[in-house]
């Protein structure tokens, strides 16, 4: 289960309330959740948890409220079935969840990473995998979650294998992003790529070519980070320079390689950058039919790991939800005050202190090719 609900398991209350408020900050009101929503969501064995932040009420600018939704999910289907039924089967799953966050009235909602299909980039093989390519505008997942979108007045953001037929077919890791008037509104592709362990990901596609884009909806400035870049700090602070209000971090990552860092990187990062943030993992643990190895002496295996779910969201100023479970289906929603960017902005000063074209120069200076770095003193 959660961190937080083996510490709530395992503590007395006042110390958990106090360990609460250092690890996690102020204690957040819940959302009333429909009596509907928990039954569809017992009924379909995922959990439903939820959070409000709150802003300082200000007499010129009314409260900008908006509610996000988070989905991690398994897997359904083993990964030896056809494509399509184990696509199929993702989608009907996700109907439900989807559905439930519809009942609790969410705005802008946010898969996790490559959701559609098995996180499959760990065996190197080009087939069947690559299958699960489509193209972002038209594609089968996009079309099946435009009709949520317009029947819900919801935003999705869908993070697919996307294949590019106007570019020589060509394969990327995309975040398909579609307002709630269920039209297309643009996507972004995954800066950074992992070349560390099973996650052999530069396999399959190249870093991103679309920049650090802030989409503008009706219900805020959203941007998207996607998975590793979560590592890169450049990545966050390029989507405050263009004025994201909420990014969400889509993964798929497992325990024994980020779990210590999970809770931290996102985090840091909205308090840095003064805006909200939703990390999102994948969750279970994922078979393939042949196995492969990892280049670390470890014998073959038929698995990536356990991906341990874990979702959560920060706030500006640092406060966070308790995360998802770490084995099961989940939705985490948040109402949020996005006054809240400006307020925190005003109280640190960090991007009045930021001084960007000091580090500017550095940056310029150190990608050229004949850099030499700035050190004094040693041998």
């Amino acid at each position: 289960e959660s961190i937080e609900q083996l510490l709530e398991d395992h503590l007395p209350h006042d110390k958990l309330t106090e360990i609460n408020r250092i690890l996690f900050g102020k204690k957040l009101r819940t959302l009333d959740i429909p009596e509907e929503a928990l039954d569809l969501a017992d009924a379909n064995n995922f959990e439903i948890k939820s959070s409000i932040f709150e802003a300082s009420r200000e007499q010129f600018r009314k409260p900008k409220l908006v509610r996000v939704g988070l989905i991690q999910n398994q897997i359904v289907r083993p990964t030896d079935f056809p494509l399509n039924d184990q696509r199929t089967e993702i989608h009907n799953r996700i109907a439900k969840i989807i559905e439930a966050a519809a009942m609790c009235k969410v705005n802008i909602l946010c898969l996790q990473e490559a959701w559609h299909m098995p996180f499959a980039f760990c065996t190197r093989e080009k087939q069947p995998w690559c299958e699960f390519a489509e193209d972002a505008r038209s594609g089968p997942s996009t079309e099946f979650l435009k009709k949520f979108s317009r029947k819900n007045n919801m935003v999705i953001i869908s993070p697919i294998l996307e294949r590019d037929e106007t570019d020589g077919d060509r394969i990327w890791n995309t975040a398909v992003v579609i307002n709630n008037r269920g039209e297309f509104l643009g996507k972004h592709r995954k800066n950074h790529i992992p070349r560390v362990g099973d996650f052999n990901e530069s396999t399959y596609y190249f870093e991103g070519n679309t920049g650090h884009p802030v989409f503008v909806t009706d219900f805020g400035r959203i941007a998207i980070n996607i998975c590793y870049g979560r590592h890169h700090p450049l990545n966050w602070l390029a989507f405050a320079i263009n004025g994201a209000e909420i990014v969400f971090n889509p993964s798929a990552t497992v325990d024994n390689l980020s779990e210590p860092l999970w809770g931290i990187e996102a985090r840091c990062a909205a308090i840095a950058n003064n805006y909200f943030t939703c990390a999102i993992n994948r969750v279970g643990t994922e078979y393939f039919p042949n196995s492969f190895t990892s280049g670390d002496g470890r014998p073959q295996h038929n698995d990536f790991g356990h991906f341990f779910g874990s979702s959560y969201i920060t706030a500006p100023d640092g406060t966070r939800t308790p995360g998802l479970s770490r084995i099961r289906d989940g939705l985490l929603i948040a109402e949020m005050d996005l006054n809240l960017c400006r307020q925190v902005t005003d109280v640190w000063g960090f991007k009045m202190t930021q001084r960007l074209p000091l580090y500017s120069d550095i940056l310029h200076k150190a990608s050229q090719m004949d850099y030499v770095p700035q050190r004094i003193g040693g041998n």
